[in-house]
């Protein structure tokens, strides 16, 4: 059974190239047992998506916006969780 680190790990290279059978098979029995890792799967996929859509997006992001301090703690305490 794949760890969450692991199912995340395949989810994302999922996105740039065909993951081998055994591994795509072991990610779809983990996707189907964890609803955090799904949500995670739908939420990159969306990203993903989103992007494709907008090449222009780098362009128009401001260089010096970063997220607060307290957002990345907890999306830091929201991966530990997860990732038990």
């Amino acid at each position: 059974m794949l760890s969450c680190r692991e199912a995340s790990r395949l989810v994302s290279e999922g996105l740039d190239h065909n993951l081998p059978w055994a591994q795509r098979l072991s990610l779809r029995l983990h996707l189907m047992m964890c609803r955090g890792c799904s949500r995670f799967r739908r939420q990159i996929e969306g990203l993903d998506r989103f992007v494709r859509r907008h090449p222009d997006l780098p362009e128009r992001i401001e260089p010096e916006a970063t997220l607060p301090a307290e957002a990345r703690e907890r999306i830091k305490a929201a991966a530990r969780h997860t990732d038990r």
